[in-house]
């Protein structure tokens, strides 16, 4: 070895320590063996159990928030539905629970019929059928399946 060229130790320092004693694990063979305590097993399983019950319960949550956010968007459109209905003209005092039609007519304002689209016949008056609404108990409407 040349004095020039200087020694480079082939272990990495960043693997070894100055103070073994303080390690966790045995640093060689003739270390001590370390067992895991009956208190590690109990805390290890006790978290393992707490995350498995919270997750299931946040994601019990999340489903609830789902629905709830489904319940106000169905709200949301009885509202502008309801709107839409209360401007529209309509020549009857409808009853609740009772299904009624809504068209768009020529002039495009909307008009209530107690009269179907397949009822009209030749004498179709409205330009376009939008939807059968029922009346619902808070005066709201309801769209349904035709």
């Amino acid at each position: 070895m040349q004095d020039s060229e200087e020694f480079q130790n082939p272990i990495d320092k960043d693997n070894i320590t100055e103070t073994p004693g303080s390690l966790p694990y045995a640093h060689h063979r003739g270390s001590a063996v370390i067992k895991t305590s009956k208190e590690s097993v109990i805390k290890s399983r006790s978290l393992s159990a707490m995350e498995d019950q919270t997750e299931m319960q946040l994601q019990q949550i999340r489903r609830q928030i789902e629905l709830l956010a489904q319940q106000a968007q169905e709200i949301k459109e009885r509202k502008e539905l309801s709107l839409k209905i209360y401007q529209a003209k309509m020549n009857f005092a409808p009853l609740i629970g009772d299904a009624y039609y809504l068209y768009e007519t020529e002039e495009g304002g909307h008009i209530l019929s107690m009269i179907g689209p397949n009822e009209w016949g030749r004498s179709r008056k409205f330009k376009v059928f939008l939807a059968k609404v029922r009346l619902l108990a808070d005066h709201t409407w309801m769209k349904e399946e035709v």
